[in-house]
């Protein structure tokens, strides 16, 4: 099935090649963070600023939480779903493809880590600048306001889906080939 997939269109087995790549790098990455590092949980890799943790992510990406997992499996399933679609309708956009792929990669990576799991492993942790910003209230809204030292832990896969969606909002906003009007020439015709 997949030899005929990639005959039709050569650049599958890239994509493939790009998603198979990402998945494997991040299964090993979580496999060793659990042995190594579950133990002794973080450790200074350059002092303060870069340190590997070990936290295991109930929740989305970068820490962010969510109450109704199945709900989120389901459609985190359905996103890939659809993604893959969309892959499939690319035909001459090595960006784009590329970008998609990535995001699939990371998408799986996180996906195992739920379905055998129950959580998602994140190892990488640095130091990011102090937000602070003091509760307030905005007409009817009151915020209890935030704080943030250092940036969420995370994992490879998480890098992988920001690259990608990074990479898709850079193609959306230079592309000209999607901005361009089709706009009919006006120049004089000669006979």
């Amino acid at each position: 099935m997949l030899d005929r997939l990639f005959s039709r269109n050569p650049h599958f087995k890239s994509v493939f090649l790009i998603i198979a790549t990402i998945l494997i790098l991040d299964q090993v990455t979580k496999y060793l963070a659990r042995i190594f590092l579950q133990p002794v949980y973080s450790v200074p890799v350059l002092g303060d600023f870069f340190r590997l943790t070990y936290v295991e992510n109930p929740g989305i990406a970068f820490g962010l939480r969510i109450d109704n997992k199945v709900l989120f499996t389901i459609l985190s399933i359905v996103a890939v779903l659809v993604i893959f679609y969309y892959l499939f309708q690319l035909k001459n956009h090595t960006l784009l493809r590329f970008s998609f792929a990535l995001i699939l990669g990371g998408a799986f990576g996180n996906l195992i880590d739920r379905f055998l799991h129950g959580r998602v492993v994140d190892f990488l942790d640095f130091e990011f600048f102090d937000i602070h910003i003091s509760p307030f209230s905005f007409l009817i809204f009151d915020f209890s306001g935030y704080h943030m030292d250092r940036w969420p832990v995370f994992n490879v896969a998480d890098i992988a889906v920001t690259v990608g969606m990074i990479l898709i909002i850079i193609n959306a906003i230079f592309d000209r080939n999607h901005l361009r009007k089709e706009v009919p020439d006006e120049s004089p015709q000669e006979n």
